[in-house]
């Protein structure tokens, strides 16, 4: 079997929990301090109502609902027998501490459930929500992982982008998270428009540096009705090409340390109201395009990670 070029999610799962595991989206209303006016309003220029949750049940659902509908599909068509909940839409760790427990209490009591995955901002990460976490991990001996949009390194692009942190907030949050050895996934968008090739490469730095365990890239996708509809209609924005994405995935994994695991390299986006969203094109076609480059141009994640090595050494969680 041909070896991956790049480390890969579903790959990685079989070898952790000896089998193949499903992420099974829970989707529950919420809000975040940059839409609420605790940080500002209307929360990040690209983010619509739904606070990223679109590819899930509906809200109204309860956790235990939509465990099960879930469970029920995944089993039927893929025969899954293991599963992780993942909280994905908006902040989980915003909603009151007593609804937080509560919803990762109701996850954890589920059968078949091997992980948790909860998905927040770098800016509401704190010790009581952690506490909540490390209760149920050891209490029911679960793999909990912690999910921080952090888009892009670049704090210009940050401050545009109204994403109401700057880089500062996110490493506070690894070096919160660490303490608890709970793992990591980054989630980053590298084809924002403020963003060049650079900031690509500095995201792979500062990402492996950190000790990050996941990735989660995101390709941009603008719906109509949110602030970055109103500049793409306006042509306030400029959006890099296809052929560029691609080359800007490649150089990313180039520089990224290869245990790094890759749970996604190109996003999908809601299916109503888009303006723009992956070139046209299936995100299945641009994955299989970035494979086939990786495989011509014989290159890899990790290719020029070199200059990190020495990093390990200074991690004090490790």
């Amino acid at each position: 079997m041909k070896k991956s070029r790049y480390n890969i999610y579903s790959e990685h799962l079989i070898k952790k929990f000896g089998g193949k595991v499903y992420k099974l989206p829970v989707n529950l209303p919420g809000t975040c301090p940059n839409r609420d006016g605790t940080l500002g309003f209307g929360g990040c220029i690209f983010c619509d109502e739904q606070g990223s949750g679109f590819d899930a049940l509906p809200n109204t659902l309860t956790v235990w609902e939509q465990l099960r509908r879930n469970k029920d599909f995944f089993r039927r068509r893929f025969n899954a027998e293991k599963f992780i909940a993942y909280f994905q839409a908006f902040t989980n760790t915003y909603l009151p501490l007593e609804q937080f427990a509560a919803n990762i209490g109701a996850a954890a009591a589920e059968e078949d459930i091997v992980g948790i995955s909860v998905s927040t901002r770098p800016d509401c990460i704190n010790e009581d929500y952690l506490n909540v976490l490390t209760r149920v991990r050891d209490e029911k001996n679960l793999d909990i992982n912690i999910e921080l949009g952090l888009q892009t390194v670049n704090y210009h692009t940050l401050r545009k982008i109204n994403r109401g942190h700057t880089l500062a907030e996110f490493l506070d949050a690894v070096l919160r998270i660490h303490r608890r050895q709970f793992e990591i996934c980054a989630h980053l968008i590298l084809n924002l428009p403020w963003d060049d090739m650079q900031d690509v490469i500095e995201n792979a730095k500062i990402i492996s540096a950190l000790g990050v365990r996941y990735v989660k890239l995101h390709s941009l996708y603008i719906v109509r009705g949110t602030k970055l509809g109103d500049m793409y209609e306006r042509g306030e924005i400029r959006l890099i090409s296809l052929e560029e994405y691609v080359r800007r995935v490649i150089t990313f994994l180039e520089y990224l340390d290869p245990e790094i695991v890759i749970q996604r390299l190109v996003g999908k986006g809601p299916k109503n109201e888009v303006l723009f969203c992956n070139w046209d094109a299936s995100w299945w076609k641009i994955k299989t395009e970035l494979e086939r480059l990786l495989e011509e141009e014989d290159t890899w994640q990790g290719k020029k990670f070199n200059y990190l090595n020495g990093c390990r050494a200074l991690r004090r969680w490790d």
